[in-house]
């Protein structure tokens, strides 16, 4: 988190990129920045193959630049003019939203593409010193020191959009040179998921369906997956020790169902700093456009005289084995964290597709991390390497363990 904030309270809009516009994640941001066109300007827009979905956002916001994957390119002009939208130029794939990324016409970036697809943009908001709001926690988890260095050489100010995180950021002193002296530890909180209670020893019966059913939260498919195994969990402790700095041991995960405590710090003289809210994602997004002031979000605020009980509870290893990775592989070379992210993606995958059970994702996980010692990465192109091999050991083991 370096850079200098935008020039709150002034005249100044903030010109915003949403890639990733049509997930929850983007739906979400949009909404917060409809709610106020006096500070906001939607500039680009994103979107892989949804065609419909985002030729009715450029119709409504009016970006100057839409992005698709190329095969859909032509239905997307298409579908603008159809809608009578003009003035919406359509960029193509990766090169396209680097470059919206970088546009000395974009402000803030919200980077909110999902999986290592969203790393390039994120590199070429960082080296152009972007205020980015990072809701793609794999640009930390593949990039890791490279992606940092990017921040650093750009003056970028990178803001987390993770409910966790951004409850971390918001209790940790104003002042970064205090974190070391003065805290403790960090501890994420998770709700467990769908399979908080299930017996561990029927986890192979799990349906994509049941898996996807979460409990508090509105979210994508891939997500709500890594959710119900908790390695959404274990990624964040990755992106975690790279966002703040902190030691693998001085960050902690503790089960907390009722989503209302989105993450905690602990300092040095015993005292907890947490943050509450309603399970919303718009409060973190807000944050992220507004810091370091405070915006209305839309969500809708807690009421104390109504919450039931708040409790906590240490994560069941049985039931959710990929949490240690984490800590195993932010020990382990630089670039592990990589292949455990590309290793549990093509798991994940494969079991929405049918062809892994829901117990065997950490199977493919482990076997992947214990099968392939990626080469020290310096550069984008050294990531997408080990990206690209560990994807590959990673298939195998789903055709060698799946169904």
């Amino acid at each position: 988190m370096t850079g200098v904030p935008s020039p709150a309270g002034s005249l100044f809009r903030q010109r915003v990129a949403v890639l990733g516009a049509t997930g929850s994640i983007g739906t979400s941001t949009l909404d917060v920045l409809a709610r106020h066109p006096e500070r906001f300007e939607v500039v680009a827009l994103s979107a892989a193959r949804q065609v419909q979905a985002l030729a009715e956002l450029c119709a409504r916001f009016h970006p100057r630049w839409a992005v698709i994957e190329a095969p859909h390119v032509p239905a997307l002009r298409a579908a603008l003019g159809e809608r009578g939208v003009q003035g919406v130029e359509v960029l193509a794939g990766p090169a396209g939203l680097e470059a919206v990324a970088a546009a000395d016409e974009v402000d803030t970036v919200m980077a909110a593409i999902v999986g290592a697809a969203g790393l390039a943009p994120c590199l070429a908001a960082a080296r152009a010193g972007k205020r980015l709001l990072l809701a793609n926690k794999e640009a930390l988890v593949v990039g890791g020191e490279v992606f940092l260095q990017a921040v650093q050489a750009g003056g970028a100010l990178l803001l987390p959009i993770d409910s966790e995180h951004s409850a971390v950021f918001q209790a940790l002193p104003d002042d970064r040179r205090g974190w070391a002296t003065r805290v403790d530890k960090i501890v994420l909180t998770a709700s467990g998921g769908p399979f908080r209670t299930r017996d561990p020893a029927t986890l192979g019966e799990v349906t994509p369906q049941e898996a996807c059913a979460h409990p508090n939260w509105v979210m994508g498919r891939k997500i709500s997956v890594d959710s119900a195994t908790m390695m959404n969990k274990a990624l964040e402790v990755i992106e975690a020790r790279y966002l703040f700095g902190f030691a693998p041991e001085q960050i902690e995960v503790v089960i907390h169902p009722q989503s209302v405590v989105h993450s905690m710090v602990q300092y040095r003289d015993g005292s907890v700093v947490a943050q509450l809210g309603t399970p919303d994602m718009r409060v973190p997004i807000a944050y992220g456009l507004s810091w370091p002031e405070r915006i209305a979000s839309g969500a809708a605020p807690l009421d104390f005289t109504r919450l039931a009980a708040l409790t906590f509870e240490a994560p069941d290893p049985a039931r959710f084995p990929g949490l240690r990775l984490a800590w195993e592989a932010l020990r382990a070379p630089a670039g592990t964290t990589a292949v455990l992210n590309a290793a549990n993606e093509e798991a994940v995958a494969a079991f929405l597709e049918g062809r892994l059970r829901f117990d065997r994702i950490h199977a493919v996980n482990r076997a992947t991390l214990e099968s392939y010692a990626p080469p020290r990465p310096q550069v984008l192109d050294d990531l997408l390497t080990i990206d690209r091999e560990a994807r590959a050991v990673a298939q195998d083991w789903v055709r060698r363990l799946g169904r």
